[in-house]
């Protein structure tokens, strides 16, 4: 499968399940708000998340997918499958020990995690109990990013794009139908999320059967320690859990930074940070995921040149979606919040600081697309190392301008920080790449960003006048009945996708008989042998 065909399938179902996504998040603030039950619940929430990317879709598969890709291509398929199911059964082995641990000390992790809620007992009894509900989530979603890795391994990127749509619908599920037995709604939706891995669990083993991929689990672990592939998966993953580490250290500095700010400020960075997932998670995930086992194929082909354009091709199709989005984000802030959120316990000034947020957020969104299409070059090499070193630089980074920032700017100092340490991030897998000779960018890259940039200005100021023009006539659309409000933002919408998509045909970065190729069945195998 094509680039372009395995962003377009991952990014589709990614899409869906951010918009599911949506609906979870109305739903939540309506019935928990940005108040004390929110920010213990989403403690407890972020905790399993804080290691998913440590045991799950970080180290393990960063280094798991390249090479289950190798094997597939030079040995026997039973074999590529036999090594799989050994590295999930020592990765269940050691995440099921982790998670154990962590429910006998639940209340101390906290503590740490959540310094700010110090004042409050309640508020820390509340964040242990709902996290010792959620956080079996991590041992579940840790084998789901194996079941994952494979299927994409195989070129089946739509089955895992849609896992995460099952968390949120079981959420939502959770809050209408498990209330009424729980003590509040937040023990409800805890409930959910645990649920929800194990239920992503059997649908990729459903899809897995039907690609003959059986998982049989190994329970001889020392034995296993002591296979020679297993070992050089660990010698390979050793760096990247050092690097997933301080990566989740960067995220527990903040989440203890945000604590201390004050109530509410937890929940307004969570519902901020959530609307910048969307284009991250649809684009940025998306071709993350999809350009690790391409651009692995082309190495071990020594097909250098199919890899380069494949990386380009990365970059050019990271930036045509993030930098509109970005600009979107920030001129549409306000009334995405209200329209999305502001509703129930979600009232007016929840609205304003969440904006404030999102814009800060968006700003950085272009560097955290284009580092997630950057960083496979590396992976798909065997080079876990190199990344190690950018997230220590970006941990301190981010660290540094959260302390500075945070006293004159409170929740949107430390997202503001976020943002300088993506730029950091960015600046830094480019300039490694061109200093190892694996990839630079060429003029003709260079010269369609500024085009698109400047398109995405373009669109941006009709965006600002179209919102203008609506308050004017309606005396604050935002006011208006919410049908109201629905119909002019969906408008808003259009006209922002138009003037964005006439200005990439008017400037030639939007080639629309190259999308018609590549999206054709004639053109599938063309596709392949150029991207």
């Amino acid at each position: 499968m094509s680039l372009f065909k395995s962003v377009a399938t991952f990014g589709g179902f990614t899409l869906i399940s951010r918009l599911t996504g949506f609906f979870r998040d109305m739903a939540l603030a309506a019935f928990l708000g940005a108040g004390v039950a929110s920010d213990a619940f989403f403690v407890a929430f972020k905790l399993p998340n804080l290691f998913r990317s440590l045991f799950g879709e970080g180290a393990f598969t960063t280094a798991f997918v390249p090479m289950l890709s190798h094997k597939l291509v030079k040995e026997k398929r039973e074999d590529a499958l036999d090594f799989a199911a050994r590295a999930i059964s020592v990765l269940a082995f050691f995440v099921a020990i982790f998670v154990i641990i962590m429910e006998i000390f639940m209340p101390w992790v906290v503590d740490i995690l959540a310094p700010g809620f110090a004042d409050d007992p309640g508020k820390i009894e509340l964040a242990s109990s709902l996290s010792r509900i959620t956080f079996p989530f991590l041992l579940f979603i840790s084998i789901v990013s194996f079941q994952s890795g494979i299927l994409n391994s195989l070129d089946r990127f739509a089955a895992p794009a849609a896992a995460p749509v099952i968390l949120n619908l079981v959420m939502i599920f959770a809050i209408f139908a498990f209330t009424p037995f729980g003590a509040t709604p937040a023990q409800s939706v805890a409930v959910g999320v645990t649920l929800a891995g194990f239920l992503e669990i059997l649908w990729l083993a459903y899809f897995l059967r039907r690609e003959n991929v059986f998982i049989k689990p190994c329970f001889n672990i020392p034995a296993l320690l002591r296979d020679s592939d297993i070992r050089t998966l660990f010698k390979r993953i050793a760096p990247g859990v050092l690097g997933a580490g301080i990566y989740q250290i960067n995220m527990v500095v903040d989440t203890i930074i945000v604590s201390l700010v004050g109530t509410g400020a937890i929940s307004w960075l969570y519902y901020a940070n959530r609307l910048q997932q969307l284009p991250l998670g649809v684009v940025g995930a998306a071709i993350s995921v999809a350009l690790l086992p391409i651009l692995s194929h082309h190495l071990k082909a020594e097909a250098l040149k199919e890899a380069e354009h494949t990386q380009n091709k990365a970059v050019e199709y990271g930036a045509m979606l993030s930098v509109p989005a970005a600009v979107a984000l920030i001129v549409l802030a306000v009334p995405t919040i209200n329209i999305l959120f502001q509703h129930g316990k979600f009232g007016a000034l929840q609205t304003a600081m969440t904006a404030q947020a999102v814009i800060a957020y968006a700003v950085g969104l272009p560097a955290y697309v284009l580092v997630k299409a950057l960083a496979p070059n590396f992976f798909a090499r065997g080079d876990t190392r190199t990344p190690v070193k950018y997230s220590i630089v970006v941990l301190f980074t981010n660290l540094a301008f959260s302390l500075l920032l945070m006293k004159p700017f409170g929740h949107v100092g430390i997202a503001a920080a976020t943002t300088i340490a993506a730029f950091v991030s960015l600046y830094q897998y480019c300039r490694g790449l061109k200093k190892r000779g694996y990839w630079q960018f060429s003029e003709e890259l260079r010269c369609k960003i500024y085009k698109i940039i400047a398109s995405s200005l373009v669109m941006g100021g009709v965006l600002w006048l179209g919102t203008t023009v609506f308050d004017i006539l309606l005396d604050g659309w935002l006011r208006q009945a919410l049908l109201i409000k629905l119909g002019i933002f969906g408008f808003l919408c259009v006209l922002g996708v138009a003037s964005f998509g006439i200005m990439t045909k008017i400037t030639g970065v939007l080639d629309t008989a190259e999308i018609r190729r590549l999206l054709s069945r004639k053109g599938k195998k063309d596709a392949k042998n150029t991207a």
